[in-house]
């Protein structure tokens, strides 16, 4: 399980006066509203910065952040990942899972044979799709109730029965 959840992705700064553009990895931007700070990955350390003000345009977020008020301050930032702990993360409901606990785990068949690994997950308007790599090939699993029998974040485990046609 990951202590660290990413919530966005430095594009580049807006304006000279230390905002920065975010593009957001959260399913609700609206988020970044709620939140007090988030930790900056300078690459060699994460930095904790505290939210000053968040405003939105297009499909991105804008942060200003406290005691950051230069463009030169915030430009070697331009790339790196934007995270808060687990405790600060959007509650989950029931059958939902972070993204990131989804990466790397293990996926089994109804038999108990392993099957492969999740690589990824590809966000659609009807439901997730896990990509998940196996031994030949990357095969897409539909993340509804049909294919998906368990999950298990503790134990890095997902059970899964297979549908005619998506092997």
């Amino acid at each position: 399980m990951e202590d660290l959840l990413q919530v966005g992705v430095i594009t580049t700064t807006h304006g000279i006066r230390g905002e920065v553009k975010v593009f957001p990895t959260t399913d609700d931007p609206r988020r970044f509203e709620k939140l007090p700070s988030v930790l900056l990955d300078t690459g060699k350390e994460l930095c904790e910065l505290e939210i000053q003000r968040v405003k939105y345009f297009k499909q991105f977020v804008i942060l200003k952040f406290q005691d950051v008020d230069d463009i030169n301050e915030i430009e070697p930032y331009k790339g790196k990942s934007l995270y808060v702990t687990r405790d600060m993360a959007v509650p989950l409901g029931e059958n939902e899972y972070y993204i990131a606990d989804l990466i790397g785990m293990d996926v089994f068949l109804e038999d108990g044979s392993l099957f492969g690994k999740i690589k990824d997950v590809m966000e659609t308007g009807a439901n997730d799709v896990y990509i998940v790599q196996t031994q030949e090939k990357e095969v897409l699993i539909p993340a509804i109730k049909d294919c998906i029998r368990q999950v298990d974040v503790k134990e890095n485990k997902m059970v899964i029965h297979l549908l005619k046609g998506l092997v």
